[in-house]
């Protein structure tokens, strides 16, 4: 092959190899063949630092040409072949209204779809959203919201905790509170929503849900402001002026006093959150006199808010990826 009459007869190999290639793949694998890394006109180029000076111009030479004749060569051919793929795709027996493949757009989630009607209605009556971390110290979890260690109340917050007890996946939201009021001035209007984790599992709970929590800490504070804040918004998500709410007595170690807000829907009362006025010990944590300043608060599932907007009787549907059950949710990305 270090002969001048062996890169003609390469050169014609190659070109009668790439003139019999029936597709794109077979065109690019003959070229590899000859010009890649490892190409025999390749290892032609590299025999050549063995010859002698003319020799080196008249053999480079010949080679450089073989190359080009056979990149023109590969060149017209994918030029003829994408030629040959329009004339058959405007051909008679071409089907134009054959389906064509698309890529599936998915659909917002509709948990996604229910936190940001939250978000929306209670950003247009003047609450900023917060957020706070899922993985919690004890202190802000428990212990800043009047949950001292061997509380009783703690128990009902079976959950997942790390490193030895001192940090734990977030029971509830309302660990929000402590954060907020550290380090933002009275009066207060937020709202938080995020994900929360107990030990728990069936058609109603979940290891993993969502929820939403709101505070407003300001002098003029009450159950009544309380109330009709809850009111108008279950009204307003749930698209129903004549909706009824009422305050059951309840007890939460972080507010006192404390109620149940259950709702009436299909003529029975639902529970759908918790709620009351901020407790004096959670103010005074945070450096906020309860002489002074009067707090309320409310806790809500979004999942149960979905639950009940979409009509799902089971929790679990909306975490198991579904696509039957998602795309019935049709809100387009």
């Amino acid at each position: 092959m270090s002969s001048l009459n062996g890169i003609d007869n390469l050169l014609s190999e190659a070109l009668d190899k790439l003139t019999a290639a029936k597709s794109q793949h077979e065109l690019d694998i003959i070229k590899s063949n000859y010009l890649g890394k490892k190409g025999s006109f390749t290892s032609l180029l590299k025999s050549i630092k063995d010859m002698k000076v003319e020799d080196k111009i008249i053999f480079g030479k010949k080679i450089n040409i073989g190359k080009n004749k056979i990149i023109n060569h590969y060149d017209a051919l994918v030029k003829q072949l994408k030629t040959t793929k329009l004339e058959n795709i405007n051909s008679k027996d071409f089907d134009f209204t054959m389906e064509g493949r698309c890529k599936s757009v998915g659909t917002i989630h509709p948990i996604s779809q229910v936190r940001k009607q939250v978000t929306d209605i209670f950003s247009s009556i003047g609450f900023e959203i917060a957020d706070g971390p899922e993985i919690e110290t004890d202190y802000y979890n428990f212990t800043a919201l009047n949950q001292p260690e061997d509380h009783p109340a703690r128990s009902m917050h079976d959950t997942f905790y790390l490193d030895k007890k001192k940090h734990l996946l977030r029971t509830h939201t309302s660990p929000m509170q402590i954060r907020y009021m550290l380090s933002n001035k009275t009066p207060i209007k937020v709202v938080s929503l995020g994900k929360v984790y107990r030990v728990d599992s069936d058609a109603t709970h979940s290891p993993m849900f969502h929820q939403m929590e709101g505070l407003y800490v300001n002098e003029d504070a009450s159950l009544s402001k309380l109330k009709s804040l809850l009111q108008e918004f279950l009204c307003c998500f749930f698209d129903d002026n004549a909706l009824k709410i009422r305050f059951r007595p309840s007890y939460f170690p972080f507010t006192e006093p404390s109620a149940e807000v259950d709702m009436l829907l299909n003529d029975k009362w639902l529970e759908i959150a918790g709620c009351g006025m901020v407790h004096p010990n959670v103010l005074e944590n945070v450096s906020i006199n309860p002489k002074k300043m009067k707090g309320f608060a409310f806790g809500i599932g979004i999942d149960r808010l979905a639950m009940l907007k979409f009509k799902i009787n089971d929790l679990r549907l909306f975490f198991e990826n579904d696509l039957r059950f998602l795309n019935q949710f049709g809100v387009g990305n």
